[in-house]
This record gives structure tokens, sequence and C-alpha cells, in this order.
């Protein structure tokens, strides 16, 4: 007990609270997952934010020599827990991506001689970056906080909605300087800033817009920023190397307090005295259609000069948010990492309107989100497994609002589809599928449909049938892809499979009867890649014959994305007891799973796979990465559902722990923490677009979800503890329940299970 109290104690001090605070955000450590593969960010947002300010640890560009720099994958958020300085902090991050964009508007407050250049990680010395220590550094929900070593200054970040709020503290009277570097980005390429345009309005306020060429193709963000006292001086550098003309302003030096800037590559400086203590902040607000937006988003939403007041609004949205599972578990660890993964599971997909509704559209026209939140951010290779069915139990307004978004999307879209991967009014085709039919089906299948059924409907068959996208012309003509046409060939014939599967099931639903035989065909198209010889799912060229060269084993060859063939030929969600038909019957099949958690996959397999890493696989079981997170749950449809139970509960603790490395693998905007969150209350949605969840075992002791409809449902685990991972009874409202599924309408009704576990 004295240990389990030490324990706490230290959860707690490291996160900056006293012992007497107990909120559920108080659990949050926005540092899990910022060291190796998570991908996440430690800075400061609001649940949905806008606005994720956050700092930046290195400047690592996307290309070296001309070529694609495998460095620049660990900054996919800007920060890595091990590196030992600070560039700056930026307002807009993803979180748990395995690419990135973003990086906008870095602001560094220094003291001293003025540096615009960021300096190099091993002479920090040489720029305007500055050493840190984890010692001096404080992250909480919509609150950051670290001591600038070099320059002796204390930085703080809080958040609204579109607003980052910054407030730096000087030790000591002299000259200081706030840089606002225009030209850094995540994933930064030379050609990377298309323009930026500043205006300095008045003492205190400057307002411009940057367009970027990254992953999104055409992006513009705008802004706002206020200083809370007016600097002394201000400037300006251009880095622009191709400025053949320059027209008539030549006339003037722009180097210096001129009120005006407009270059391809920018930095700035504001210089202020200031007193020792003295405390200098700045509101920086971002809008999608303009800087005039901006200016109102940030009178809206942060009128004053309160910071401790926008941190408490910022950290009480987030108590709301996680109030929405009451959680009870067996150690401290296990409440920081489910708070942590629930304030993982409500950072993305994030807010992409002007607080008047005002947003640019995928059409680069602006447009006004009627009766609907608009959101981006949408990454649904990963998300539609988990994150999104996660919203239509407790965030299901949200999740019509994000099919709402996605139908704009459609509407707005030339290729008459929905998005695949979509940030900032761009669509960046990452990864494959069509996916957004998965997260609109499986809300029909639970009775989410605050949208047009049937324009979404329409949509989905039109995002099935766009010939030109990843094979499908192929797809449609042969049943499936073949490899010499379209690489990935395997992964993307099964998971077109499902989500034509997932049309199939809203056609029903929706009486569209034509619709759903003929999808319902499509979805059977994953058994034209099961190799029988082989007994894996294998790539087929055009002739319909299987490709020669072949191994199981290796997550790089021909016929995959992310993934192996022990992995994706277990992808048939849809319908796992035709998949354990294909496999020889239940005994076979059993053994094959078996196999898959207790092999060894030799390094050598996913050495050149940037995705997959020892980090996150047991076995040949990946699951720092996607196509695999359903598959623990595949011993249920064998009749072995204590297998479930025993592997749900060894990967929940070895791949998540409450420490800047407890991520397995990239978070993906959420997807592995709806998969934590999911397990840890015993469930899982298996296959969505169905209204069952698969049943495991709970890892908490108890868990209360308090519904949008006003019930409440709750998981208990009786007898639960670390050596009771098997579960002898089920009860549903106090009635066994002999099933290894339960319903949707079973949780939203609300009521009771409860669990009996044992050794």
């Amino acid at each position: 007990m004295k240990l389990q109290l030490l324990a706490a104690t230290l959860l707690f001090s490291l996160f900056g609270y006293s012992q007497k605070a107990k909120k559920n955000y108080q659990y949050v450590n926005p540092l899990i997952g910022t060291q190796r593969m998570g991908h996440t960010y430690p800075g400061a947002t609001v649940p949905f934010g806008s606005v994720q300010l956050s700092p930046e640890t290195d400047t690592i560009a996307y290309e070296l020599n001309k070529k694609y720099n495998g460095k620049v994958y660990e900054y996919c958020a800007g920060y890595q827990y091990e590196d030992k300085t600070i560039v700056g902090f930026s307002h807009t991050h993803f979180s748990g991506t395995g690419h990135s964009d973003l990086g906008d508007f870095l602001l560094m407050p220094t003291t001293g001689k003025l540096q615009l250049n960021p300096g190099t990680a091993d002479k920090p010395g040489s720029g305007y970056r500055s050493a840190y220590s984890h010692a001096n550094e404080v992250a909480q929900a919509d609150y950051y906080k670290v001591k600038l070593d070099d320059h002796n200054i204390t930085a703080e970040l809080t958040t609204s909605q579109r607003v980052g709020f910054h407030r730096y503290t000087f030790s000591k009277a002299e000259t200081a300087h706030i840089i606002a570097d225009f030209m850094y980005g995540i994933y930064n390429h030379e050609n990377k800033n298309v323009w930026t345009f500043v205006r300095v309005e008045n003492d205190t306020l400057i307002t411009g817009y940057r367009q970027t060429r990254g992953w999104a193709r055409n992006r513009t963000v705008y802004f706002a920023m206020a200083f809370s006292k007016a600097p002394k001086n201000y400037g300006a550098q251009t880095y622009d190397t191709d400025n053949i003309y320059n027209g008539f302003w030549r006339r003037f030096d722009q180097t210096k307090n001129f009120p005006e800037q407009a270059a391809q590559n920018l930095r700035m400086y504001f210089d202020f005295d200031v007193a020792a203590g003295e405390q200098v902040q700045v509101k920086f607000a971002l809008s999608p259609v303009s800087t005039e937006a901006a200016v109102a988003n940030m009178q809206k939403e942060i009128p004053h000069w309160d910071f401790e007041k926008t941190k408490a609004e910022g950290q009480q949205l987030w108590e709301k948010e996680l109030d929405k599972i009451k959680v009870e578990t067996l150690t401290e660890g296990d409440k920081v990492n489910f708070y942590t993964a629930m304030y993982h599971a409500f950072i993305n997909p994030t807010v992409y309107m002007d607080a008047d509704g005002k947003y640019k559209g995928l059409d680069q026209n602006i447009h006004t989100a009627d009766g609907f939140t608009n959101y981006t951010t949408f990454s649904l290779w990963d998300t539609y497994r988990a994150l999104h069915p996660l919203f239509n139990v407790i965030q299901p307004k949200r999740n019509a609002d994000m099919i709402n978004s996605m139908l704009a999307h459609y509407t707005q879209s030339v290729h008459h589809a929905l998005p695949v991967w979509s940030h900032y009014a761009n669509e960046n085709w990452c990864m494959i599928g069509y996916h957004a039919v998965s997260v609109i089906a499986d809300a029909v299948a639970k009775g989410n449909t605050g949208f047009d059924t049937k324009l979404a409907l329409e949509a989905c068959v039109s995002s099935s049938n766009l010939s030109y996208y990843d094979g499908i012309k192929y797809y449609e003509k042969l049943g499936y892809v073949p490899e010499d046409k379209s690489g990935a060939s395997v992964s993307k014939t099964l998971e077109y499979a499902y989500d034509d599967w997932c049309i199939a099931q809203m056609a029903k639903k929706l009486g569209e009867t034509n619709t759903f035989i003929k999808y319902s065909t499509r979805a059977e198209n994953y058994k034209n890649v099961w190799d029988k010889s082989s007994g894996f799912m294998r790539a087929k060229l055009a002739d319909g014959t299987f490709i020669k060269e072949f191994d199981p084993l290796e997550t790089s060859q021909a016929g995959y994305i992310e993934g192996n063939a022990w992995n994706y030929s277990l992808y048939v969600p849809q319908d796992p007891k035709a998949l354990i038909e294909l496999n020889g019957g239940k005994e076979k099949f059993t053994q094959h799973l078996d196999s898959l958690f207790t092999m060894q996959l030799p390094d050598k397999y996913f050495e050149h796979t940037e995705d997959i890493t020892r980090d996150g696989i047991i076995g040949n079981y990946v699951h720092g990465n996607e196509p695999s997170h359903h598959v623990a749950y595949l011993y249920n449809w064998v009749g072995q559902p204590h297998k479930t139970q025993a592997r749900v509960r060894m990967i929940l603790n070895a791949m998540y722990r409450p420490t800047p490395d407890g991520l397995g693998g990239n978070d993906d905007t959420g997807q592995m923490s709806a998969w934590y969150i999911f397990s840890s209350l015993g469930l899982y949605p298996v296959a969505p677009g169905s209204d069952e969840y698969a049943l495991g075992s709970p890892l908490v002791k108890e868990a209360t979800l308090k519904l949008e409809n006003g019930k409440t449902f709750t998981i208990t685990a009786k007898n639960q503890s670390a050596n009771n991972v098997y579960v002898k009874k089920i009860e549903l409202n106090g009635k066994p329940l002999n099933s290894t599924t339960i319903k949707h309408s079973d949780i939203m009704e609300g009521g009771t299970l409860v669990f009996y576990m044992k050794k």
C-alpha cells in the first residue's frame, strides 16, 4: 500500500498537481507517446481544438540531398522526448500520425543577442533555440510549461478552440525578443512555403496568412497575433533566393519597423524592454477564411488577458468530455492510461470553421456549416476501426457532425468522392480503401443518423466506383486488384471487400435492395486473393496467377501495405466464420492464431517498413499498426473466448504504459487509444457497420458510461485482479449473457454489464 501511495504521489507531482486534486483531466499525461513511435505532442489543446499549441524540438527537413530523409518520420508531431533543445512553439499539429504536415507559425522568446536562425541541436547557441530539462517541464490537459534554460525564460501555453495563448516570464531586466518564424514547418522542404503575408496593424496587433505545399498541396492558414504590450522595435528578414522581381518595393528598407511583409520565406522579430519577473503574453488566433475572421475568433474566445482563466476554461472542457466515462481501476497507472487514451481520442478530428460557421471547402470556396460543426483531419484508414465506433457510443452528436463534414467534402469534390485522408480543405489520398463508408455505415447501423442518409448512400456508392482510384476499375472487372496494375493489391482487395460489405449493410437498412445485393456480392471478393496452397491471402496478377516470389512474413513485399501476409490474411472482419472455413475449420484456425502470437518475427522482415518496429510487435502480431487490431477477438468465433481474454489483457499491459515511450506504435489520431478504451471496458467493434461488439476481458474494475441520451451503462468486473484475466460468466441487466457479443442497443438503453473474473 505504501508503494502504491508513493507511485500516486510521483504521478501527480510529475503532472504538476497537488495531492488533493482528483479530477479526471488531472490523470491525463500528454507526454505519453512523445518518445519513439507514439508521435503524440505534449502541448496545449482543447477537445477537438482547431489550435494545437506545442513545442518543437528540432528542425529536421523532409529531404536530405534531394531524397527522403527518414529521420523526419520521428518528428510527425514536432516533438521527441529524447531531444535536449526546444526550437519554439507552433500552433498546428497532428497527433500520432505516420506522415505529417503543419507546424504553422512558430514563436520563440529569447534574450541577449538577436538571432533569427534556429541553430542546430548539437550547437544550440548558434541560433535562437534553447536547451531545456524535463525536470522543468509540465504537461497537462490544455496546459504546457517549460523553462528555456539558455534564455532563463519560463514559457507557458494554453488554448481556446481557435486561439493559442502564450505567457512568457522573464527572469531579469533586459531586452527580450519574440521570434516569429514563418518558415518553420513539420515535414518541411525547400519549396513548402508558397507565400507568407504579414501586416502590423497597430502597435500590438499583427495579421497575415501562410500558404504551403506539403501533404496538403494547397493549404492556406490565416492568423491574428496580439501582444499584451507594444514592442519597442520590430523587423523582418526574408530568405528568398529567386526574387528576380521586387518592383518598386525596393525603395523601402523593409527590414526594420516596416508594417507590411510578403515573401516565400520570412522570419520576424519583436523587441521588448522587460523588467525582472515581467510577463509578456501573446494571443494567436487562426482562421481558415481570413485575417478578419481570425481577429473575430480572438475577440470572441479570449477577449481578455487572463491566462489562468483561459487555462481553467480549457481544462473544464476536458473534464466535461472525460467525465463521459467514469472508471475505477486496479492501479493509478491504469487510470492514467485510460484518461490519457480518452484525451488522445478526443483530439481528432479537429474543428475546421470560424466562430461564425464559415470555412474554406475542398473546392477552395468559402462555405457556411449549416446546422452542424465542420471537422477536418480524417485519418480514416486508422480511425474507422475503433475511434468512430467509440464516438457512436459516447460522442454520437459529434460523430454525426463529422459525417456531415464528410458529406460536405463529397459535394465539393470534383471526384465525387468521400474523404480518404483529408485535412485543411485538401484531400491528400494517403493510405488505401474508401473507409469513410465504414464510418457512415456504422452510424446507420447504430441509429446515429443525424445526416442525410440518402445522400450518404449515394456518396458511398460513388466513392466505391471511382475507377481511376487505386485499381478500382480492375477490382470491379476482375473481383480483385491485380498487383501488376496497382500495388498493395491484397490489402486493397481485402479492404475494398470490407467497405463493400458496409455499403451492403447500409443499403439493407435503408431498403435499397438492389444495392444490397450488388455490394453483398462484392463483399466476397476477398476470396479471390485466397491462396489455398500457401494458406494466405496472396497477390495475383491480371492474368489470374499468383505472384511467384512470396514470403508471408515480409512486410515490404508486393501485395501489402504496412503489414505482412500473416496479419492481412486475418482481415475479413465482415465474415469471420467464412475466414475460419477458408483456413480449414476451427481447430486449424485456432492453431494459426496461436502461432501468430507465439512465433518470432525477425527484424529483417520489417526493417524497411518505418511504420512497424519492435515496439509494437508481440510474436508476429503487429499491434503497433492497425490491420490486426481485431485479431485477438477472433478466438471468440472458434469457441475459445478464454484465449481472446488472455490475449487482450496481455496486449493492454504490453502495448500501453503511463510513460513517454508508453505507446507501441503511432497513436494514429486516436485509433490506438480507442482500442485501449474499448478493450479496457471489455468489448470491441470487430466489424464496424454491424450493431455488435465482441466481448473480451475488461481491465477496469468498474466503468460508468454517461450517454448523451441521459442514460448510463455500467460495466463491472467482479473479483478483478491482475491475475484474474479470464471471465467465468457475464450478466447483462442481472440476467446471464450466454454470448460472446453484445448489441449497441444494449448499451444505449442503459443498464449493467457484469463480468465475473477468475484465474
